[in-house]
């Protein structure tokens, strides 16, 4: 799309009020343009949307995402997650209607330089510990995109010096046409195969590097097949980031349990692993991630290290909410696919009382199935995909013993989940919320999902109350 300097008197339309959605309408609406908001649910499942439009003026289409709105348009902003072949949208392609994006919108208009964070898992707690590392350098930076917060509302506070620091979805990169400074691809794993097929899906992952240019840097992970192979489309410098293998670039790697960087040769301790507060092998790479970032935008060893030390991590991954008769209950429910779910299952020693469910993506669910039943006490199947989960988890276990193999409990929902699993717990074990699955059989989000747990969790406690935690 043409870049519009200007949008002073443009008719606008923006399909999606979600975070972006609202993040563009208040944005537009103040650059003059006469927007209006297109959304194929009712305003009763927006409420909470229209509440933060309130005194903006725009034009509120809702209930279905009506041809007219968006062939009418000068330009057609399109919110992540909106699918591009819906009717209304290629209506207006087919008329010739420029789309743009949030993300391509804040990429052209930020003055300062941009670190993009994607893959498809780690992309949060990576973000948050660069973000921690830049103010712990004293950099003047900023943190936003997919983690829920609006880009364009950091605009006006932003300059040249300021560091943007963003998380990135492979859905945000659809219309994008430019690239961040800074490109760090986590890693690309089986994911959303409900809605693209998989090279749509690398191809989607790997744009991120797709429009840099010498000056730039892409930090990739050595050790991820696919991402490693990307380091051949990278324009400018390459680093990698490695857990067990001491890659041949600049970069970060683990070298007899010290986190090390590695830039222009030159090596520098940073920290050793035993003080990572975060559980996991799989946070272990994150921080690795999170430094070899941080070493491609010059910040020094010493503060990266004190960043590590102080974070802890966003709601909803491997959160400590509650330890009840002396069962510790752990909310993961960002783990919305089997890869993930096998992360956070690697992450204890305890035995585990596991749930599992909501919508299934279509994802390989062998190798959790079978590592849930190698370290789980019972495994607890709830929602829409609890027939699929269970007969995975039968398969799983057809060579085991009747005392080697989990009690498997069927639930309807997450809250008789959340009960059975309360129920087959002993003293001593983790109770873990990591469902392999998303949550839109019955919550708007992950978050939803995880704050319904952390709320059924606390209503286990006897009303003396029990310990707490993050």
């Amino acid at each position: 799309m043409t870049a519009y300097p200007d949008f002073r008197g443009k008719k606008v339309t923006v399909v999606g009020l979600g975070i972006e959605g609202v993040d563009l309408v208040r944005y537009l609406a103040a650059q003059g343009a006469q927007v209006t908001a297109s959304d194929a649910r009712p305003a009763d499942q927006l409420a909470h949307r229209l509440k933060e439009l309130n005194g903006v003026p725009v034009r509120l289409s809702l209930g279905q995402n009506a041809v007219a709105d968006t062939v009418s348009a000068d330009v057609v902003f399109v919110s992540q997650g909106v699918p591009l072949g819906i009717p209304a949208l290629r209506a207006a392609q087919d008329k010739g209607i420029p789309f743009s994006s949030m993300m391509r919108l804040f990429l052209e208009r930020c003055p300062g330089p941009v670190v993009g964070i994607t893959g498809s898992s780690g992309k949060t707690t990576v973000t948050g510990l660069v973000g921690d590392m830049f103010a712990a350098a004293g950099r003047p930076h900023a943190v936003g995109g997919n983690i829920g917060v609006g880009l364009l509302a950091l605009l006006d506070r932003l300059t040249p010096e300021t560091w943007v620091v963003a998380e990135i979805s492979h859905t945000q990169l659809e219309l994008a046409d430019r690239s961040p400074h800074v490109a760090c691809i986590l890693n690309v794993t089986p994911n959303h195969l409900d809605r693209y097929a998989w090279p749509d899906y690398v191809a989607l992952k790997r744009k991120i590097l797709a429009y840099q240019g010498a000056a730039d840097r892409a930090v990739l992970n050595y050790e991820d097949e696919v991402t490693s192979k990307m380091a051949g489309d990278a324009a400018g410098e390459v680093l990698f980031f490695a857990l067990e293998a001491e890659p041949p670039r600049d970069g970060a790697f683990l070298r007899d349990g010290v986190v090390v960087c590695r830039r222009g040769g030159d090596e520098m301790a940073v920290i050793a692993a035993s003080e990572v507060p975060l559980r996991g092998r799989h946070n272990l790479s994150n921080v690795l991630a999170a430094v070899a970032v941080g070493t491609a935008c010059g910040l020094p060893p010493h503060d990266m290290a004190s960043a590590v030390r102080a974070f802890r991590p966003a709601p909803h991954r491997l959160e400590l909410v509650a330890s009840v008769g002396g069962v510790d209950y752990y909310n993961d429910s960002i783990a919305t696919t089997p890869e993930r779910t096998l992360a956070g299952l690697r992450s204890f020693e305890e035995p585990v009382v596991l749930l599992l469910g909501g919508r299934e993506k279509h994802l390989p669910l062998e190798e959790m199935a079978a590592e849930a039943c190698r370290r789980c006490r019972a495994v607890v199947v709830f929602g829409e995909a609890a027939p699929i989960l269970e007969e995975a988890l039968r398969t799983a276990a057809a060579g085991l013993t009747s005392e080697e193999r989990p009690q498997v409990l069927r639930a309807r929902a997450l809250a008789e989940a959340v009960s059975a699993a309360s129920g087959a717990a002993r003293p001593g074990d983790v109770v873990l919320l990591s469902p392999a699955c998303t949550s839109f059989d019955a919550f708007e989000n992950f978050e939803q999902r995880g704050e319904e747990f952390r709320r059924l969790v606390l209503a286990l406690r006897p009303a003396s109350g029990g310990r707490g935690g993050q």
